[in-house]
């Protein structure tokens, strides 16, 4: 019987473990479920300033609920998506994106990973090559054959 149950819990634990856990609180929520989805979608990308890598719609810090209370404010006081999200950029700057714009200096954030992947392989290729064991061209039939000899092991 316990290994029916340690199993069943061994199951069962991760299903529930994978489902998204929200912070919202049911006083958060809207009455309307259309403004409601719409701020959803919204607090999904952003991000929560103290916990960093979790949207707001995630996060159970106190900031992350003013934030996802400001974009149900907005959304409330007649703003669409963009104004909505225009708002809270201008007010805590890009970094409150999950997924920043490729615009401006993030540009250069976006470029700089695959640049510097090519350049650290084309600085492996050329010390490989540089690495190479140099074989002196002449070689005399007893030295070659010797040469021969070694590199076969």
């Amino acid at each position: 019987m316990r290994r029916l149950v340690l199993i069943l819990c061994l199951l069962v634990t991760p299903v529930f473990m994978a489902a998204p856990v929200f912070a919202v609180q049911p006083d958060e929520i809207l009455d309307d479920p259309v403004l409601e989805q719409r701020a959803r979608e919204l607090s999904r990308g952003l991000r929560c300033l103290v916990c960093r890598n979790e949207s707001i719609d995630e996060s159970h810090a106190e900031l992350a609920r003013d934030l996802r209370l400001l974009v149900r404010e907005r959304l409330v006081a007649g703003d669409s998506d963009a104004a909505a999200m225009e708002f809270i950029v201008n007010r805590y700057g890009e970094y409150v994106l999950l997924k920043p714009t490729t615009r401006g200096a993030n540009m250069l954030l976006w470029i700089a990973g695959p640049v510097m992947l090519l350049l650290g392989a084309g600085i492996s290729v050329i010390y490989l090559r540089r690495r190479r064991p140099q074989v002196p061209e002449d070689l005399s039939m007893a030295e070659q054959a010797r040469l021969d000899e070694i590199l076969k092991g």
